[in-house]
């Protein structure tokens, strides 16, 4: 499931390095030539690997984790198995998420690599820069030679392939892959589910909201009478916040929109969410709730930790997230609200572009010495058993909540949460980075996470139905040039159509300035963007 990043769930920087060729603990040596950039030839170390070891070795790995974990990721129980099954042991370099993406640049500015980082967190345009600079190897040879169970969940999901196979042929990085479900009924075809509170519904004598109308009285209803006193919010959200945004509710108003802004119509054309005659009209109804009083005065501005709190009192009205349980516990009180036809009868509920994948989870160094050594490391971590842990957390721990038991067939069963906030207790056991989760393994492997089967139930029932696009866009990975010109683009054109979005709902002005706004986007290149974007998903589509 989707843990806060952030989720899922769950942002990168670019860093900036220079090459200077480090060795692992086992082995040490310089080069002036890699310290250019000028590759010499790959060292593999040992040769044959067989796991567990004979004789313990030691790799140095640059990582992230929460604030909520052990600062040395050998403190999870689940790195120290790992241990004691490969007798490889891990010199970890960790860093808080806040710290990491500063951390990391320093770090390898400063010319001391790794053998690898895990849990990178790279960018495409990063991805691309340091293949091209020759800070990080292709890994493709070693998929082939070393690593069965990576090469075995490439060969039989050959997207997967595709998606992390750069434009020159190579693979550089390692992903991270979650199913939960497929298509429209993928876990992540809907991010920003909206919570409204049945309990005050119920009290005030209220029927559950059906259009944008309705849900207006409503809203009204929960200000004038405030059920929960002076503390009562009738509507929160996080603004341009990913699963926090109040998106979902402009799907009645026509294509809606999403976290990227990109959707893909029913003739395949990709098209941009926040020029279209729906949004405008959205977005100025949102701005009529706000001169209603009905919308929090902070959801401009609040971080996480504010928009959680009042969460937990239980203030909200109605509010956005993934999970409920992330913002106002299990409380039932709480419950989705439907999809809402707009005023020409619209229905429909906008789709993401989510995908459980992550392209750069993990790199290799051109300090690496060993790569052999590290890539049965890292195929292990492919294992099902092994990345269904990874993913969400561990069994038989002594001194803290297991997220799982062992059965006696040896699958893993999800255990109750007994109240406790997914979110965090992942956080605490599991340790993220490269793995997958592939929907075979449900019922063979593992169970579903029980908050995952519960909102897969919520989307199949309630959202699904409503959700009008055949597709969606998928993390195409482009070609250096394309993703350099996507990049300087985007950090144009994304950041006014946010700030204009939240300056809309907060002090109005869209009728007047929507087509001075539309021009803007054009003059800063969203037509440019489109075609790029536009060529790849025809290339993707291709197979070429």
């Amino acid at each position: 499931m989707k843990k806060k990043k952030k989720i899922s769930y769950l942002a990168t920087t670019a860093f900036a390095a220079s090459l200077l060729v480090a060795g692992c603990s086992n082995s040490t040596s310089s080069s002036a030539s890699n310290a250019k950039g000028q590759n010499s030839s790959p060292s593999y170390g040992l040769k044959n690997v067989q796991l567990p070891l004979k004789k313990k070795e030691t790799l140095k790995f640059l990582t992230q984790s929460s604030p909520l974990a052990p600062k040395d990721p050998n403190g999870k129980l689940i790195w120290q198995r790992f241990e004691k099954d490969t007798n490889i042991h891990i010199d970890w370099t960790n860093y808080t998420w806040d710290q990491f993406p500063d951390k990391r640049n320093l770090e390898l500015a400063s010319g001391d690599l790794p053998d690898a980082i895990f849990n990178a967190g790279l960018s495409d345009n990063d991805i691309l820069r340091y293949a091209k600079q020759g800070v990080i190897v292709p890994v493709e040879n070693l998929i082939d030679k070393d690593m069965p169970n990576l090469k075995k969940i490439l060969d039989s999901h050959p997207q997967y392939k595709k998606l992390i196979t750069a434009s020159d042929g190579h693979i550089y990085s390692f992903p991270w892959i979650e199913e939960l479900g497929t298509g429209k009924e993928a876990i992540q075809a809907l991010d920003d589910i909206p919570w409204i509170n049945k309990k005050w519904l119920d009290e005030l004598g209220l029927k559950m909201p059906t259009t944008t109308d309705e849900l207006e009285k409503v809203l009204l209803a929960f200000k004038e009478k405030a059920p929960a006193g002076n503390n009562t919010i009738p509507m929160s959200f996080m603004i341009n916040h990913g699963g926090e945004d109040p998106a979902m509710l402009l799907g009645a108003f026509g294509m809606g929109d999403n976290d990227d802004h990109y959707m893909v119509t029913e003739d395949q054309k990709v098209v941009y969410t926040a020029n279209q005659p729906g949004y405008e009209k959205g977005i100025e109804w949102l701005h009529k709730l706000q001169t209603e009083g009905l919308i929090d005065k902070e959801a401009f501005t609040q971080d996480w930790n504010t928009y959680v709190a009042k969460g937990k009192n239980y203030r909200y009205g109605l509010y956005f997230t993934w999970d409920r349980a992330n913002i106002s516990g299990n409380n039932e009180d709480y419950v989705p609200l439907p999809p809402l036809k707009g005023p020409d009868g619209t229905v429909n509920v906008p789709r993401t572009n989510g995908m459980g994948f992550d392209r750069g989870r993990m790199v290799v160094t051109s300090s690496n010495q060993n790569l052999d050594l590290t890539a049965k490391w890292i195929d292990k971590v492919y294992e099902p058993i092994q990345s269904v842990q990874n993913n969400w957390g561990t069994y038989g721990d002594k001194t803290q909540q297991n997220i799982f038991e062992l059965t006696s067939a040896g699958t893993l069963k999800h255990l109750p949460l007994n109240g406790t906030a997914p979110v965090e207790l992942r956080q605490k056991t599991n340790v993220d980075g490269p793995l997958a989760v592939l929907n075979e393994y449900y019922g063979t492997v593992t169970t579903k996470p029980d908050d995952a089967a519960w909102r897969l139930d919520i989307l199949h029932k309630t959202y699904v139905p409503a959700m009008k696009a055949t597709y969606n866009y998928p993390p195409i990975f482009l070609d250096k040039d394309s993703q350099d010109q996507l990049t300087q683009l985007e950090t144009v054109v994304k950041p006014y159509v946010e700030r204009m979005k939240a300056e809309w709902i907060l002090k109005g002005g869209i009728e007047s300035q929507w087509d001075d706004y539309v021009k803007t986007l054009d003059k800063d290149g969203l037509s440019k963007i489109l075609t790029i974007k536009q060529q790849a998903y025809d290339k993707y589509n291709s197979g070429k």
